[in-house]
Protein backbone atom coordinates (compact mmCIF):
# COMPACT_ATOMS: atom_id res chain seq x y z
CA UNK A 1 0.00 0.00 0.00
CA UNK A 2 1.10 3.65 -0.81
CA UNK A 3 1.86 6.04 2.24
CA UNK A 4 -1.16 7.84 0.60
CA UNK A 5 -3.65 5.16 0.54
CA UNK A 6 -2.58 4.54 4.09
CA UNK A 7 -3.20 7.73 5.12
CA UNK A 8 -6.55 8.13 2.90
CA UNK A 9 -7.34 4.49 4.86
CA UNK A 10 -7.39 6.50 8.36
CA UNK A 11 -9.18 9.79 7.38
CA UNK A 12 -11.96 7.48 6.07
CA UNK A 13 -11.99 4.93 8.58
CA UNK A 14 -11.55 7.92 10.95
CA UNK A 15 -14.68 9.69 9.91
CA UNK A 16 -17.01 6.07 9.79
CA UNK A 17 -16.50 6.25 13.55
CA UNK A 18 -16.92 10.02 14.23
CA UNK A 19 -19.73 10.50 16.98
CA UNK A 20 -21.16 13.08 14.54
CA UNK A 21 -24.08 12.21 12.99
CA UNK A 22 -23.55 14.48 10.18
CA UNK A 23 -20.39 13.04 8.25
CA UNK A 24 -20.86 16.00 5.93
CA UNK A 25 -19.30 18.65 8.02
CA UNK A 26 -16.55 16.60 8.36
CA UNK A 27 -14.25 17.62 5.98
CA UNK A 28 -10.51 16.65 7.45
CA UNK A 29 -8.37 15.82 10.84
CA UNK A 30 -6.24 19.01 11.14
CA UNK A 31 -4.35 16.95 13.81
CA UNK A 32 -3.88 13.88 11.81
CA UNK A 33 -0.91 14.45 8.87
CA UNK A 34 1.49 12.73 6.23
CA UNK A 35 4.36 14.75 8.34
CA UNK A 36 7.54 13.62 6.31
CA UNK A 37 7.33 11.45 3.25
CA UNK A 38 6.60 10.94 -0.19
CA UNK A 39 3.33 9.38 -1.21
CA UNK A 40 4.11 6.83 -3.08
CA UNK A 41 6.05 5.20 -0.31
CA UNK A 42 5.30 1.49 -0.23
CA UNK A 43 4.28 0.63 3.33
CA UNK A 44 4.83 -3.05 4.89
CA UNK A 45 6.10 -2.62 7.55
CA UNK A 46 5.88 0.11 10.16
CA UNK A 47 7.20 1.37 13.76
CA UNK A 48 4.25 2.76 15.52
CA UNK A 49 4.05 4.55 19.24
CA UNK A 50 2.15 7.02 21.56
CA UNK A 51 4.52 9.72 21.07
CA UNK A 52 7.39 9.54 18.62
CA UNK A 53 10.02 12.19 19.26
CA UNK A 54 13.41 12.50 18.22
CA UNK A 55 14.90 9.71 19.99
CA UNK A 56 12.24 7.13 18.88
CA UNK A 57 13.04 8.24 15.34
CA UNK A 58 16.93 7.57 15.76
CA UNK A 59 16.00 3.98 17.00
CA UNK A 60 13.52 3.90 13.89
CA UNK A 61 16.96 4.91 11.94
CA UNK A 62 18.63 1.62 14.07
CA UNK A 63 15.65 -0.41 12.96
CA UNK A 64 15.76 0.56 9.33
CA UNK A 65 19.62 -0.29 8.87
CA UNK A 66 19.20 -3.69 11.14
CA UNK A 67 16.12 -5.08 9.53
CA UNK A 68 14.16 -2.91 7.33
CA UNK A 69 11.60 -0.38 7.84
CA UNK A 70 8.84 1.49 5.58
CA UNK A 71 6.79 4.20 7.81
CA UNK A 72 7.07 5.70 11.78
CA UNK A 73 3.51 6.75 12.48
CA UNK A 74 2.87 8.26 16.11
CA UNK A 75 -0.90 9.12 18.07
CA UNK A 76 -0.01 12.23 19.23
CA UNK A 77 -0.01 14.66 16.67
CA UNK A 78 3.64 16.87 15.89
CA UNK A 79 4.16 19.60 13.26
CA UNK A 80 1.15 21.12 11.37
CA UNK A 81 -0.82 18.46 13.09
CA UNK A 82 0.04 19.71 16.55
CA UNK A 83 -0.80 23.56 15.63
CA UNK A 84 -4.00 21.45 14.39
CA UNK A 85 -5.04 20.31 17.09
CA UNK A 86 -7.08 23.14 18.45
CA UNK A 87 -9.59 22.63 15.38
CA UNK A 88 -10.62 19.42 15.69
CA UNK A 89 -12.17 20.36 19.18
CA UNK A 90 -15.11 21.64 17.38
CA UNK A 91 -16.33 17.84 17.86
CA UNK A 92 -16.72 18.55 21.13
CA UNK A 93 -19.47 20.99 20.08
CA UNK A 94 -21.71 18.19 18.53
CA UNK A 95 -20.88 15.84 21.65
CA UNK A 96 -21.98 18.78 24.26
CA UNK A 97 -25.31 19.23 22.23
CA UNK A 98 -26.27 15.51 21.82
CA UNK A 99 -26.75 15.36 25.78
CA UNK A 100 -28.90 17.95 25.83
CA UNK A 101 -26.62 21.39 26.40
CA UNK A 102 -27.63 24.38 24.78
CA UNK A 103 -25.34 24.99 21.56
CA UNK A 104 -25.34 27.97 22.16
CA UNK A 105 -23.52 27.05 25.60
CA UNK A 106 -21.47 24.29 24.20
CA UNK A 107 -20.39 26.69 21.25
CA UNK A 108 -19.14 28.99 23.62
CA UNK A 109 -17.47 26.75 25.90
CA UNK A 110 -15.95 24.75 23.44
CA UNK A 111 -14.47 27.77 21.18
CA UNK A 112 -12.79 29.46 24.51
CA UNK A 113 -11.23 26.13 25.35
CA UNK A 114 -10.21 26.30 21.39
CA UNK A 115 -8.28 29.12 21.81
CA UNK A 116 -6.65 28.39 25.12
CA UNK A 117 -5.17 25.32 23.67
CA UNK A 118 -4.15 27.26 20.43
CA UNK A 119 -2.42 30.27 22.55
CA UNK A 120 -0.77 27.28 24.13
CA UNK A 121 0.59 25.50 21.19
CA UNK A 122 1.79 28.22 18.81
CA UNK A 123 4.51 29.68 20.26
CA UNK A 124 6.25 25.83 21.18
CA UNK A 125 9.40 24.09 19.23
CA UNK A 126 6.52 21.61 17.63
CA UNK A 127 8.81 20.47 14.21
CA UNK A 128 11.79 18.90 16.22
CA UNK A 129 10.61 15.34 15.38
CA UNK A 130 9.55 16.40 11.40
CA UNK A 131 12.46 18.21 11.02
CA UNK A 132 14.31 15.02 12.57
CA UNK A 133 12.52 12.18 10.17
CA UNK A 134 13.74 14.59 7.34
CA UNK A 135 17.21 14.38 8.01
CA UNK A 136 17.28 10.65 8.78
CA UNK A 137 15.05 10.49 5.51
CA UNK A 138 12.18 8.48 7.65
CA UNK A 139 8.70 8.69 6.37
CA UNK A 140 6.79 9.87 9.34
CA UNK A 141 2.87 10.31 10.13
CA UNK A 142 0.61 10.21 12.87
CA UNK A 143 -3.20 9.28 13.51
CA UNK A 144 -4.86 11.16 16.50
CA UNK A 145 -8.63 12.20 16.43
CA UNK A 146 -9.25 8.90 14.00
CA UNK A 147 -8.15 6.62 16.45
CA UNK A 148 -9.46 8.12 19.25
CA UNK A 149 -12.87 8.72 17.87
CA UNK A 150 -12.69 4.71 17.37
CA UNK A 151 -12.03 4.62 21.05
CA UNK A 152 -14.91 6.71 21.59
CA UNK A 153 -17.04 4.48 19.02
CA UNK A 154 -16.37 1.34 20.53
CA UNK A 155 -16.83 2.02 24.36
CA UNK A 156 -20.11 3.49 23.29
CA UNK A 157 -21.08 -0.03 21.69
CA UNK A 158 -20.24 -2.22 25.01
CA UNK A 159 -21.58 0.17 27.42
CA UNK A 160 -25.06 0.55 25.29
CA UNK A 161 -24.74 -3.45 25.62
CA UNK A 162 -23.67 -4.19 28.83
CA UNK A 163 -25.76 -1.00 30.17
CA UNK A 164 -23.89 -0.41 33.48
CA UNK A 165 -25.77 0.51 36.67
CA UNK A 166 -23.02 0.84 39.14
CA UNK A 167 -19.69 2.98 38.90
CA UNK A 168 -17.87 -0.07 39.72
CA UNK A 169 -19.91 -1.92 36.68
CA UNK A 170 -18.20 0.40 34.22
CA UNK A 171 -14.73 -0.57 35.67
CA UNK A 172 -15.92 -4.37 35.21
CA UNK A 173 -16.24 -3.33 31.76
CA UNK A 174 -13.45 -1.39 30.81
CA UNK A 175 -10.82 -4.56 32.73
CA UNK A 176 -11.91 -7.38 30.42
CA UNK A 177 -10.39 -5.11 27.57
CA UNK A 178 -7.35 -6.22 26.73
CA UNK A 179 -5.38 -3.30 26.45
CA UNK A 180 -6.59 -2.04 29.60
CA UNK A 181 -5.45 -5.44 31.22
CA UNK A 182 -1.84 -4.49 30.21
CA UNK A 183 -2.43 -1.43 31.87
CA UNK A 184 -3.49 -2.82 34.88
CA UNK A 185 -0.30 -4.70 35.18
CA UNK A 186 2.01 -1.57 35.22
CA UNK A 187 -0.41 0.15 37.65
CA UNK A 188 -2.14 2.45 35.17
CA UNK A 189 -5.34 0.71 34.59
CA UNK A 190 -9.01 2.17 35.24
CA UNK A 191 -9.77 3.40 38.28
CA UNK A 192 -11.81 5.79 40.02
CA UNK A 193 -10.79 9.05 40.96
CA UNK A 194 -14.60 10.69 42.00
CA UNK A 195 -17.30 9.34 43.64
CA UNK A 196 -17.41 5.57 45.07
CA UNK A 197 -17.79 1.75 43.53
CA UNK A 198 -21.36 1.25 44.92
CA UNK A 199 -22.69 5.12 43.45
CA UNK A 200 -25.19 4.46 40.86
CA UNK A 201 -23.63 5.48 37.66
CA UNK A 202 -26.78 6.99 35.75
CA UNK A 203 -26.10 8.68 32.57
CA UNK A 204 -22.47 8.18 31.19
CA UNK A 205 -20.46 10.88 28.72
CA UNK A 206 -17.34 9.12 27.18
CA UNK A 207 -14.51 11.75 26.85
CA UNK A 208 -12.44 10.09 24.48
CA UNK A 209 -12.53 12.58 22.08
CA UNK A 210 -12.14 15.83 20.45
CA UNK A 211 -9.18 16.63 20.77
CA UNK A 212 -8.56 17.27 24.57
CA UNK A 213 -9.73 18.34 27.51
CA UNK A 214 -12.69 20.76 26.90
CA UNK A 215 -13.85 23.58 28.92
CA UNK A 216 -13.41 23.23 33.17
CA UNK A 217 -16.89 25.18 33.47
CA UNK A 218 -18.75 22.31 31.74
CA UNK A 219 -19.16 20.46 34.46
CA UNK A 220 -21.95 21.92 36.01
CA UNK A 221 -23.84 21.91 32.35
CA UNK A 222 -23.43 18.18 32.15
CA UNK A 223 -24.81 17.73 35.41
CA UNK A 224 -27.96 19.94 34.47
CA UNK A 225 -28.14 17.83 31.28
CA UNK A 226 -28.67 14.67 33.30
CA UNK A 227 -24.98 13.19 33.42
CA UNK A 228 -23.60 11.72 36.30
CA UNK A 229 -20.68 9.56 35.71
CA UNK A 230 -17.57 10.54 33.10
CA UNK A 231 -15.38 8.20 31.35
CA UNK A 232 -12.12 10.18 30.56
CA UNK A 233 -8.79 9.20 29.08
CA UNK A 234 -7.44 11.95 32.04
CA UNK A 235 -8.86 14.55 33.75
CA UNK A 236 -6.41 17.83 35.30
CA UNK A 237 -6.91 18.95 38.40
CA UNK A 238 -8.11 22.10 38.05
CA UNK A 239 -11.13 20.03 35.58
CA UNK A 240 -11.28 17.45 38.69
CA UNK A 241 -12.02 20.28 41.16
CA UNK A 242 -14.73 21.07 39.02
CA UNK A 243 -16.12 17.92 38.39
CA UNK A 244 -16.45 16.96 42.19
CA UNK A 245 -17.86 20.75 42.54
CA UNK A 246 -20.58 19.80 39.92
CA UNK A 247 -21.07 15.85 42.17
CA UNK A 248 -20.10 13.73 39.48
CA UNK A 249 -18.78 10.12 38.79
CA UNK A 250 -15.08 10.44 37.18
CA UNK A 251 -13.81 7.19 35.74
CA UNK A 252 -10.44 7.22 33.94
CA UNK A 253 -9.99 4.81 31.56
CA UNK A 254 -6.25 5.60 30.99
CA UNK A 255 -4.53 7.68 28.64
CA UNK A 256 -1.64 5.50 26.92
CA UNK A 257 -4.21 2.52 27.42
CA UNK A 258 -6.71 4.11 25.42
CA UNK A 259 -4.71 5.49 22.67
CA UNK A 260 -3.38 2.37 21.88
CA UNK A 261 -7.13 0.48 21.95
CA UNK A 262 -7.99 3.12 19.60
CA UNK A 263 -4.48 2.95 17.35
CA UNK A 264 -5.57 -1.39 17.58
CA UNK A 265 -9.02 -0.68 16.52
CA UNK A 266 -8.01 1.88 13.42
CA UNK A 267 -5.31 -0.38 12.19
CA UNK A 268 -7.64 -3.40 12.54
CA UNK A 269 -10.34 -1.51 9.87
CA UNK A 270 -7.28 -0.64 7.88
CA UNK A 271 -5.69 -4.39 7.47
CA UNK A 272 -9.87 -5.61 6.58
CA UNK A 273 -10.56 -2.91 4.08
CA UNK A 274 -7.26 -3.17 2.11
CA UNK A 275 -6.97 -6.65 2.85
CA UNK A 276 -3.60 -6.34 3.45
CA UNK A 277 -1.30 -7.03 6.86
CA UNK A 278 1.54 -5.21 7.78
CA UNK A 279 4.54 -5.38 10.04
CA UNK A 280 4.00 -3.86 13.04
CA UNK A 281 6.66 -2.54 15.58
CA UNK A 282 5.29 -1.58 18.48
CA UNK A 283 7.04 1.49 20.85
CA UNK A 284 6.70 4.22 22.87
CA UNK A 285 4.31 2.48 25.24
CA UNK A 286 2.11 1.15 22.09
CA UNK A 287 1.53 -2.42 22.53
CA UNK A 288 -0.07 -4.29 19.24
CA UNK A 289 -3.73 -6.56 19.57
CA UNK A 290 -5.38 -7.65 17.05
CA UNK A 291 -9.18 -8.73 16.78
CA UNK A 292 -10.79 -10.74 14.82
Amino acid sequence: MKLIDFYNQVLYHGRKNDPRKDKSKIKKFTDSAVLFGSPDTEVKKIMVGIDIEVAELLLADRLRQREGLDLVIAHHPEGKAYVGLSEVMRLQIDLLTGIGVAKKTASRLVEERMQEVERRVLPQNHTRPVDAARLLGIPFMNMHTPADNHVYSYLKGIFEQKKPRLVEDILRILNNIPEYQIAAKFNTGPRIILGSAKRQAGKILLEMTGGTEGSKDVFNKLYNAGIRTLVSMHLSEEHLKKAKDANLNVVIAGHISSDTLGLNLLLDNIEKSSKETFKVIACSGFTRIKRK
